[in-house]
């Protein structure tokens, strides 16, 4: 388990090495500078500007200070917003992102598990099939479009909540229902394919002959069997959902990461955009390698050195 980690993490290293060499020479590729604007800057103004951020150097000067200053943590100076650096706006706003990401996180586990467990131990019923057209609907519409029309009906006809914003608990009711839909059907489908397998496998028979208790077969045996697709899928999960409320954010006015992500983009503040993006990827690399820890504890018969079974 230990030579397995440890080669986990070398290629996680490895991966986000990649992204951030990726990122830096995709921003150098698009043509002008972030000073260039509507406003006319004279060519000394932009000389000095350029001079202050370092961009008038040859670009693998750039290069190896960027990815030295990133060793050390170092995202860099936003180029749009005065003296301030892009690691603390990400540290002030991704808060916002995080508790909306960690509710819908939650619910989405719970609420997709629970239905795909219904829709498996009512196979062929009418909650199943209910179960699994709300799975559909929630693949099939994307969250934007959802975002827009439950803001539309259940804040500006009925008023039930608020149009925008992100002040009070009832704030998190229609932004975490669009971000977590998708995930919801996801999760039933994976629970309910894999517990009609688990149901019909040798060993519950066998435990169901030896008389145990129903409750103890379903959360003994099936669940914990019948989990592991889930945790799966849980890992990148939660990263897109972090990083999927970009939009929402802005759909719902949320003053989280999303919004500066966007910001950052129609002003051209390259440091902000490689900041975040780089940000965004180690969210993603981190939950997968958590994800990988998870099995062993899950499932004690995966036993992982060096990527064989053992």
């Amino acid at each position: 388990m230990t030579r397995y980690l440890i080669s986990k993490f070398f290629y996680m290293l490895l991966s986000l090495f990649i992204l951030i060499s990726a990122t830096f020479f995709l921003m150098k590729a698009i043509p002008g500078n972030p000073f260039m604007s509507e406003k006319a800057t004279s060519p000394e103004i932009q000389a000095r500007l350029m001079e202050q951020y370092g961009l008038d150097k040859p670009v693998y000067v750039q290069y190896f200070k960027y990815l030295g200053d990133i060793a050390s943590g170092d995202f860099g100076i936003s180029m749009k917003k005065l003296n301030q650096s892009v690691t603390d706006i990400i540290g002030q706003t991704f808060t916002v992102s995080l508790k909306l990401g960690f509710v819908a996180i939650i619910v989405s586990i719970i609420v997709g598990i629970l239905l795909g467990m219904l829709a498996a131990l009512y196979h062929r019923r009418l909650i199943d099939n209910i179960a699994m057209i709300l799975a559909i609907m929630g693949i099939a519409v994307p969250s934007f479009v959802l975002a827009s029309l439950i803001q539309y009906y259940f804040a500006q006809n009925l008023g039930w909540f608020n149009v925008m914003g992100f002040d009070g608990p009832l704030d998190y009711v229609l932004p975490v229902a669009a971000l977590s839909a998708q995930p919801i059907a996801f999760i039933a489908r994976l629970t309910r394919s894999s517990m009609l397998e688990v149901l019909h496998a040798d060993y519950i028979k066998t435990a169901k002959a030896k008389g145990l208790q129903p409750v103890t077969i379903m959360f003994k045996h099936v669940v914990r069997n019948a989990i592991l697709p889930v945790v799966t899928y849980v890992g990148p999960m939660t990263a897109n959902i972090i990083t999927g409320s970009v939009v929402i954010e802005r759909i719902f006015g949320i003053g989280g990461i999303g919004k500066v992500f966007v910001d950052s983009i129609t002003t051209r503040d390259y440091t902000m955009i490689m900041g975040v993006t780089i940000f965004y990827g180690i969210l993603l690399m981190v939950a997968r390698f958590i994800t990988d820890i998870a099995y062993g504890f899950i499932d004690p018969r995966i036993k992982l050195t060096g990527g064989k079974e053992g």
